[in-house]
This record gives C-alpha cells, sequence and structure tokens, in this order.
C-alpha cells in the first residue's frame, strides 16, 4: 500500500518537489505538471519519480465533461483527452475525474444528473475520450460522488458494462457514496462491500474521513483521517488486498502540516492493521 496526498507547497523544479514529497512521506504522488509542460519537463519529474520509488497514482482532469453549454463540454473532454494521454506517457495508475454535472455547478447535486439521457452523455463522453487515446499503461477513471452517476457500487459496476472499454476503471472514492444515515452507521461493511465488488477494478483510491452529526435533519461531514467513524485499520487491510503498490491519497485539507498529519495517521493505523507502507 502507498499513501499520497496533495503538498501544498509550490516547487520550481522536481528537485524541490520531491523534497516536499520526502517530508510528507509519500510514497505515491499526484502527477507534478499537467499535459502542457514542456516534453523536458514531463521526463525530468518521471526520472524523479523512478530514481524515488514512486508511483503516480492519479493525473487528474477535473473538468465537466456534461456541461450544459456546448463549448464548455467540448473544451472540457478535449482537456480530459490531453490529461489520459498525459497519463499514459507517464504510466500512471490512472487519469481520474467525475463524470459531471447538468447544472451550473461543475460537481453540483441536479436531478437531471439522474436523467436517462445524462446516463447516455456519460456512457458517451467516457467512450470518447478512451477512444481519442487508446492508452495501454492507464486507465480512465471517474470518482464516486454523492449526488451524481456513479454514488454506488452496484452503479458503478453497471457504469463498467455499459461502457465497454477495457481502459475503464474504477477510482474509489467510500466517503464519497457515504451519502445516507444507513451507510453511515453501516460504513464498515459498505466501504468492505465497495472492495469486495469494485476490487478489480480499482486503480486509486480516495482516504478522508466522514462524521454525521445527531441533528434534523441529515448532515454528513467529511473530515481528516482520524476525526470521524472510518476505521483505516480495515481501510489498509482492503487496500492490501489489491497489492502493494495500491495508492490511497488524503485530499481536501488546507495546509501542508495537515497533509502531514493525516497522512501520518493512516500509515500509523496501517502499520497497526500489519500492512507495509515503507516498502
Amino acid at each position: 500500500m502507498r499513501i499520497g496526498g496533495a503538498i501544498e507547497r509550490p516547487y520550481k523544479s522536481p528537485e524541490e518537489w520531491y523534497q516536499w514529497v520526502k517530508e510528507l512521506g509519500y510514497r505515491a504522488v499526484l502527477a507534478p505538471v499537467d499535459y502542457r509542460a514542456s516534453k523536458e519537463e514531463k521526463q525530468a519529474y518521471l526520472q524523479c519519480v523512478k530514481q524515488h520509488d514512486l508511483v503516480i497514482g492519479e493525473v487528474g482532469a477535473w473538468k465537466n465533461s456534461l456541461a450544459l453549454d456546448d463549448t464548455q463540454r467540448h473544451q472540457a473532454v478535449e482537456f480530459c483527452k490531453n490529461q489520459l494521454a498525459l497519463a499514459d506517457e507517464l504510466s500512471a495508475n490512472c487519469c481520474v475525474n467525475i463524470t459531471g454535472s447538468r447544472g451550473e455547478i461543475w460537481d453540483g447535486f441536479y436531478q437531471e444528473n439522474y436523467s436517462k439521457d445524462t446516463y447516455a452523455l456519460v456512457v458517451d463522453s467516457i467512450r470518447d475520450i478512451i477512444d481519442a487515446v487508446k492508452p495501454t499503461r492507464t486507465f480512465y477513471t471517474v470518482e464516486s460522488m454523492p449526488w451524481m452517476i456513479p454514488d454506488s457500487p452496484d452503479q458503478y459496476l453497471q457504469l463498467i458494462y455499459d461502457v465497454d472499454r477495457k481502459a475503464f476503471g474504477v477510482h474509489l472514492d467510500f466517503v464519497n457514496m457515504i451519502n445516507s444515515p444507513k451507510r453511515y452507521l453501516f460504513c464498515d461493511a459498505f466501504i468492505e462491500e465497495c472492495f469486495t465488488k469494485l476490487g478489480p477494478y480499482i486503480k486509486s483510491i480516495h482516504g478522508k474521513d466522514v462524521i454525521m452529526e445527531n441533528a434534523y435533519t441529515t448532515l454528513i461531514h467529511e473530515t481528516m483521517p482520524g476525526k470521524g467513524k472510518v476505521n483505516y485499520q480495515q481501510v489498509a487491510r482492503l487496500c492490501e488486498t489489491l497489492g502493494p503498490d495500491a495508492t490511497l491519497f488524503v485530499e481536501h485539507l488546507p495546509d501542508f502540516e495537515s497533509y502531514k498529519q493525516a497522512s501520518a495517521y493512516v500509515r500509523e493505523q496501517a502499520a497497526l492493521a500489519g500492512v507495509n507502507t515503507d516498502s
């Protein structure tokens, strides 16, 4: 199991970047450049990754490929294609996006997110991105989400079946799918269900935590690992079933020190579970 996350510190070279990576204790990294970097810059970072036995777990796309505006949607899809090509060039575990939303907020909750027409557009856009790039060393994935496709393990399996492309994989964010009191209260069983059903397809994982308020109506908040209900010893054991190079990234934290604290906690829990994160 390899643990990584964001850095939240500036860097201008592979050497500066690696010093932050080393201080954070990461063995998995997010792509340090996007597709617009020069060939020389990409190769310099890739050489640094190889030299220090790191794994690039994710190349982020993070654009709304379902945007209502045709021009914006086209631009988003083209960006995803370029980022997928970068992931293939870097031999990253995956390129990751969300499926997108049918509203003004790119990751927002809208009734149309679940329409039949939107589902067809999701399938078509994923196929278009993959077919344009034809990756051989990476996978295109969509992050599981609370209020858009896919928001459950079974729905992700259906999406894999309908997309029908070997280069389509799973990006697992189990916290994003803990979107009801029942999933929160039985989150250990739900997380195990995610790994059991999606395991063969999982290319990278987000590691967060979740806490629910005892209030009307339901309020479920994302929080730092160790500050909520998720059992990270269980998560570490489940990650280990995917192989020693499975990547888990802590995310959505405000600064460098928070990433340092969160990744240290996940490493500590993994050690208590007997899972190696150091080699």
